[in-house]
């Protein structure tokens, strides 16, 4: 068997920030090269609204995830409570794969320093909190944006709520934390950058293979020989191809242990 045949699974896209004909198009193009599912993630309740119908238009092919991504200002109260209400009911229905993108804001933190302004670090740190008791009450993975610094302190909170299904998604982190994630049996996902990346090609070679998966976080885009291309599920396929070359298995194994991993963690 070939490794095309295996399947692929794109475990953190932000799908709904494509076209409807980007979609269409790309999610044929995934299927037609064995790709099995994509998670989708949201940003805010208006993002959520957008995927939840994309995910009732491929019902097979989109596993949908809600949350609020900490890159930006956070929301008020009565956007918050709009939000968990309406995952709620997301949730009860059993129509939610997982509770993401949520976490804390590293990049917006260290752009706030270089302005002379700052965070409201307890807020974000709050609705973190509420995201994963959420989690914890509704037996739902979350999806994590936490990284470094982050990172530790997220793994707090998860261990404090009894977490054990997490994701942390294109992750970077010291020695320690790593350590304290594989122990609590935490996933962790890589992109496209896989190929390039000194910092995240050390990682794939010490992070267990039951614990990894693929992604793209498409719409990012990415360097070398992904400049100047459209991100696509697809790119997946390259994902598997360097952690193979990097832990020295087939391209047919990788794929199979990060398709297997995935479809472990995510399977509905």
């Amino acid at each position: 068997m070939t490794a095309h045949r295996f399947p692929l699974a794109d475990t953190h896209i932000h799908l709904e920030q494509y076209t409807d004909e980007q979609i269409s198009q790309m999610l044929a193009e995934f299927q037609e090269g064995n790709g099995a599912f994509v998670v989708a993630v949201s940003m805010n309740l208006e993002s959520s609204k957008r995927t939840e119908k994309l995910a009732k238009q491929y019902p097979d092919l989109i596993h949908p995830a809600y949350g609020f991504h900490p890159e930006q200002p956070l929301p008020s109260i009565k956007e918050e409570n709009a939000l968990f209400e309406w995952m709620q009911q997301q949730a009860q229905a059993g129509q939610m794969t997982a509770v993401g993108e949520v976490g804390l804001p590293y990049y917006s933190r260290l752009e706030a320093i270089e302005r002379g302004d700052r965070l409201d670090e307890d807020g974000y740190l709050r609705l973190l909190e509420r995201f994963i008791v959420f989690a914890a009450k509704h037996d739902l993975p979350i999806i994590l944006h936490a990284v470094y610094e982050d990172a530790p302190i997220a793994c707090e909170l998860l261990e404090r709520h009894g977490i054990r299904r997490a994701h942390f998604h294109w992750f970077k982190g010291d020695e320690h934390t790593v350590n304290r994630m594989i122990t609590n049996g935490y996933m962790i996902s890589f992109t496209p950058d896989l190929a390039y990346e000194n910092e995240i090609q050390e990682l794939a070679l010490r992070y267990p293979a039951s614990l990894v998966m693929s992604e793209t976080d498409g719409p990012w885009q990415f360097e070398h020989a992904f400049a100047n291309r459209m991100t696509h599920p697809s790119m997946t396929a390259d994902v598997c191809r360097e952690w193979a070359s990097l832990r020295g298995v087939s391209e047919d194994e990788a794929r199979r242990q990060l398709f297997e991993n995935a479809e472990r963690f995510y399977g509905r």
